[in-house]
């Protein structure tokens, strides 16, 4: 059996990481320490579940899905232009840009597993290496890879 994990103490380490990775997904302050706050509660209902071996790449792993999930939640709560936080990332000054942007992107994670979704954030946005979406994801350099070429074929279409 699991030893139960001192959320505490994991709080205290790892949450200025936690609230560095919900601030920079989430672009909003006062978001990112709910995301956060979230994100430690998940831990704290799952605590003797859960394995503290690899502590870090744990709470990375649920910081990124707390937050997807919230900027998933604020584009289906909203049509507004400025809602879609993923929207960001393809930011363009021209009129309409962004709403094309948005339409784009929810039109394409629709059509993938959210998996890719969050393999395709680790490396895009955060510039992690093939490798470590492997890691982060428990899957192979070449699973990784080839979800990442599907998006963007679909992207390309």
């Amino acid at each position: 059996m699991t030893q139960e994990l001192d959320v505490g103490a994991l709080s205290r380490r790892y949450g200025p990481m936690v609230l560095r990775r919900c601030r920079r997904l989430l672009r909003d302050d006062e978001e990112a320490l709910d995301a956060c706050q979230d994100v430690f509660l998940r831990v704290f209902q799952r605590r003797d579940r859960l394995d503290a071996q690899y502590a870090s790449s744990l709470l990375y792993r649920i910081a990124t899905n707390v937050c997807l999930n919230r900027i998933r939640d604020r584009a289906r709560r909203t049509e507004d232009a400025h809602a879609g936080g993923l929207d960001a990332i393809a930011h363009l000054e021209e009129p309409g840009a962004r709403s094309h942007a948005r339409l784009l992107l929810n039109w394409l994670f629709k059509r993938h597993p959210e998996s890719t979704r969050t393999m395709a954030v680790l490396h895009y946005l955060d510039g992690l290496t093939l490798e470590q979406v492997a890691s982060e994801c428990g899957m192979s350099v070449s699973g990784v890879r080839k979800r990442l070429n599907r998006l963007r074929q679909d992207v390309t279409r």
